[in-house]
């Protein structure tokens, strides 16, 4: 769904996208939406409006918690707790729902189960612990940011549980590099807002510079008629929008080594995604949903500044 909002708001450019991909499998996502995105002309990039609400709309109706969530397996209270922690051990289940007169009414951590009956060991479900398969993923994550696990309610029912590790999975990235690609769409906006007229030149290193202008020449070999700007790589913008204290302060930077480090964090991410990498590989799941609220964040301080110059964006 996201890569035909992306293609659409394109002004249903002539070229291919996302729609000719429509039964693409769902792992190909990330992927997908780079192609598509980099199959898009200069001109047409430059008319993309997408923002951070946008993009919270679409997730919030069309990929839920629903898509995430595996079936709670359950197993009636009078089981024996030594045979089933057996059972979890070699199957690697943490949890396991308890089963009363076809109903799951609680549920069991293997690290506490010993002698006994699982009845023994039952533990309730308290609210904190429940959440709807509606909710959207952008609601999702801060909750399991505080949370190791989240029981699913589907009408009046427990039938579901979604942890950390499903974040690993086609919708929460499909989610996380639309963040990470509307956020560097809107730093190539404002470079072009406070660097105009290719001021920004005399600011990055010759090479960096040499670079944007080979990647040109390849475009024009292909008759794609853009500017040298729309070249700049994600590392390019960073450090143009860091020589200026005052795009630090107005995106809520703190300074100008924290704003280097969060960009990096977020090109980081992006990398991991487009390559179909483990998204915790030298992180953990907090720290990365602690990034996806704070890129969602400064998205909205970007559509502020763009907001406030509307004369410059106009020709965005």
């Amino acid at each position: 769904m996201l890569l035909l909002s992306v293609c659409d708001r394109a002004a249903r450019t002539p070229k291919k996208c996302f729609l000719q991909n429509r039964d693409a499998p769902h792992g190909n996502a990330a992927s997908l939406l780079a192609a598509t995105i980099h199959e898009i002309t200069g001109h047409e990039m430059k008319h993309l409006k997408s923002s951070s609400a946008d993009l919270r709309d679409l997730f919030k109706d069309s990929i839920t918690v629903k898509y995430l969530a595996e079936p709670l397996k359950a197993v009636p209270a009078c089981e024996d707790a030594a045979k089933l922690r057996s059972w979890m051990e070699t199957r690697d289940f943490d949890v396991l729902g308890i089963e009363e007169n076809g109903t799951v009414c609680g549920y069991v951590e293997r690290s506490h189960l010993m002698t006994g009956k699982c009845s023994d060991y039952q533990q309730i479900f308290h609210p904190s612990q429940l959440i709807a398969a509606s909710t959207p993923l952008m609601e999702l994550l801060p909750l399991l940011r505080e949370k190791p696990r989240l029981f699913v309610l589907e009408s009046n029912r427990i039938n579901g549980i979604v942890t950390c590790g499903d974040l690993q999975k086609a919708p929460v990235r499909m989610l996380l590099f639309g963040l990470v690609t509307l956020l560097e769409m809107n730093l190539l906006r404002i470079v072009r807002i406070y660097f105009p007229q290719d001021s920004w030149q005399k600011l990055l290193k010759g090479d960096r510079i040499l670079a944007a202008k080979h990647l040109w020449e390849l475009g024009r070999s292909r008759n794609e008629a853009i500017d040298l700007i729309d070249y700049l790589q994600f590392c390019d913008k960073r450090d143009l929008i860091l020589t200026s204290a005052e795009i630090v302060e107005r995106l809520g930077l703190k300074s100008k080594r924290y704003g280097e480090r969060f960009l990096k964090s977020a090109e980081a991410l992006r990398n991991k995604l487009a390559h179909a990498q483990d998204l915790i590989n030298g992180s953990s799941w907090p720290e990365v949903i602690f990034l996806a609220q704070e890129i969602e964040a400064l998205l909205q301080r970007c559509e502020e500044i763009e907001m406030a110059a509307p004369n410059e964006v106009e020709n965005i």
